[in-house]
């Protein structure tokens, strides 16, 4: 049986990985990749497949069995439609779309052809990811009150070098941020409220470079949310994992989650408690437990689940509504930064 063949729309930085990722996979073929920049032919012959200036033309060519859109936000809504309208299942790297608007006619499409569409928030793939569920499902920390997460590095000036980077849609909280809200979502439910203040000062970029969230879930639990690619740090998801090769590994913790019974540091999931069933007072001693954990490989199995996406025998498990509901919740930071005022996620539309 042949091996499905699989295309990707944009070989920037996450862009490339995928590509590298299906062109290394005993599963998959890498069809072609699609990228007007320089750098298109030079990592197509790199890797030894087909490039193209337009997807369209890539689309309609090669007529791949999946796609991914790794493109510049601004892109996702008529990349995600191109393929829509071919009949092609596609993974659409986060954001889904730069505005809720575009998210939701995207979601229609996909619906209305019964497409396949799912959205690349890889790190829920992370065993880690997975585990932590799994302790709070189970009740280990008691009911949730607070979270406190941080992601913190210094971009390299060339990276700026792209022009959206810099301008409306753009900046860290739609690119990096909303992979922590994804998260946050995934372990602790519906966002209801956030409040933010954001700032640009750092590099003086029409995008913000620095912002802190106060973030309202519908439990009742509180959260707070800092972010920066102004300063480095040993303290953010890809430091403290390891799971991405552009960014050092310092394995370090950047969530704390704390409950009534026991606190929880992440990823290195050491569960802090008491010595007894009784939840510890502050004048008994806190003993840290490191729970099981293997592996950190989100993007291959994310590649793996696309491929029985693709086959029929799954699911989308980060289908374009829960996207939609990350984005919702993400763009209410924006809001809140921008009016000054505390925000909701705003209903996707109709």
């Amino acid at each position: 049986m042949p091996k499905p063949r699989l295309a990707v729309v944009g070989v920037g930085l996450i862009g490339i990985r995928h590509a590298e990722l299906i062109a290394a996979s005993p599963d998959a073929e890498l069809a072609a990749v699609a990228d007007p920049s320089p750098i298109g032919p030079r990592e197509a012959g790199r890797l030894g497949t087909r490039h193209y200036a337009d997807y369209n033309d890539m689309l309609d060519r090669e007529r791949p069995d999946g796609v991914y859109v790794a493109a510049p936000n601004q892109l996702h809504l008529a990349a995600g439609l191109a393929c829509i309208a071919r009949g092609i299942p596609a993974v659409i790297e986060k954001p889904l779309c730069d505005t809720l608007e575009a998210g939701a006619e995207l979601v229609r499409a996909s619906e209305a052809a019964g497409v396949p569409l799912l959205v690349g928030h890889h790190r829920r793939y992370n065993p880690r990811v997975e585990a932590t569920r799994e302790i709070l499902a189970r009740g280990e920390l008691g009911r949730i009150v607070a979270v406190n997460a941080l992601w913190a590095v210094r971009k390299p000036d060339d990276y700026f070098d792209a022009t959206w980077r810099r301008t409306a849609g753009g900046g860290p909280i739609l690119i990096n941020m909303i992979h922590d809200v994804d998260c946050l979502r995934h372990f602790c439910g519906e966002i209801a409220e956030v409040q933010a203040y954001g700032s640009s000062a750092a590099r003086g970029f029409e995008v913000e470079d620095t912002a802190v969230v106060a973030v309202r879930f519908a439990s009742g639990a509180l959260a707070s949310i800092a972010l920066t690619d102004a300063a480095p740090s040993p303290w953010g998801w890809e430091a403290g994992s390891g799971d991405n090769p552009n960014i050092a590994a310092s394995f370090e913790n950047c969530y704390r989650f704390l409950g009534t019974a026991a606190a929880l540091d992440f990823p290195n999931l050491t569960v802090w408690k008491g010595a007894t069933a009784e939840p510890a007072s502050w004048a008994d001693a806190i003993h840290p437990e490191t729970r099981a954990w293997a592996g950190h490989e989100a993007l291959p199995r994310q590649l793996e689940h696309f491929l029985d996406v693709i086959a029929g025998t799954a699911t989308p498990r980060i289908d374009g509504r829960d996207g939609l509901a990350t984005l919702a919740a993400t763009l209410a930071i924006t809001d809140a930064i921008a009016t000054g005022r505390a925000a909701a996620p705003a209903p996707p539309p109709a």
